[in-house]
């Protein structure tokens, strides 16, 4: 039993690593523009029955209850949490938040392909060709594109994602952001960049406009900040370590029954 001991605990500071690096991964990227933290998930592996539910006693009568021992842990997949993060006022025009469901549309590079990406992230600039691309390390490209005249004295994108420019004292419309929502957001796989990739757990997008199809409104000169909550984080922390410390006590302690056991040769 001592040896299933051994093996049991193992599964458990092996499960709480992995989750203290998720832990760490959400309190590194607590200043990251419009992060969404994960959680771990746990399972319990096989069981060893020794004795079923229900069995017959000495006396043939049904048991109440059986004799079931527990083989470990693991994890079974990480969850994303897209709860809103608090917006973060800035002076820049071209700083987009997006206040309830959605994501900004993006084209960029995976893998040494081209496809298109999906982001909560709005801190957007203008490239060379005056182009709106997303401030991370590749500038992904705004889809649809809009490009922004060399002219324009004054960007103003309002709540519907209609983009206005200001050229010679003249407003005029430029272009219509559009937004993706997910059936099924958590399926999303994360790509890094601040960048989220389709897959068959999270459904085919579902585009339209700011306001409209349950999409939410844009926000111009604010950035969503992180949804880490450093303090539950921190206690996520604590108690990772103390299971991971609580399943090492129980790796020493089979290992003193296994000494005791080849010990009792000498008596």
């Amino acid at each position: 039993m001592a040896i299933s001991a051994l093996y049991t605990a193992a599964t458990g500071m092996q499960a709480m690593d992995q989750k203290l690096n998720i832990v760490a991964n959400n309190l590194a990227n607590l200043e990251t523009v419009a992060f969404k933290s994960s959680r771990p998930n746990f399972e319990d592996l096989l069981y060893q029955t020794l004795v079923p539910p229900g069995g017959n006693n000495a006396q043939q009568e049904p048991l109440p209850y059986g004799t079931i021992i527990g083989l470990g842990v693991k994890l079974s997949g990480t969850q994303l949490d897209f709860t809103q993060g608090s917006p973060d006022v800035t002076t820049n025009p071209l700083d987009l938040s997006i206040l309830g469901e959605g994501f900004f549309q993006v084209i960029t590079v995976v893998d040494g392909n081209e496809t298109t990406a999906y982001t909560r992230a709005g801190n957007f600039t203008k490239n060379a060709n005056g182009q709106l691309v997303l401030g991370n390390s590749i500038g992904s490209r705004l889809e649809p594109p809009i490009t922004i005249p060399q002219n324009a004295t004054q960007v103003d994108v309002k709540p519907d994602g209609r983009v206005f420019v200001t050229e010679a004292g003249v407003q005029t419309e430029l272009g219509q952001i559009q937004l993706a929502r997910f059936v099924n957001p958590a399926g999303l796989k994360t790509v890094g960049r601040n960048l989220y990739l389709a897959t068959p757990a999270s459904g085919e997008p579902i585009l339209g406009n700011p306001t409209e199809q349950g999409l939410g409104e844009i926000q111009a000169g604010t950035l969503e900040r992180s949804n880490v909550d450093p303090v539950r984080e921190l206690v996520e922390l604590i108690k990772t370590q103390r299971a991971f410390e609580m399943n090492s006590q129980t790796i020493q302690s089979a290992d003193q029954t296994l000494q005791t056991l080849n010990n009792l040769r000498r008596f």
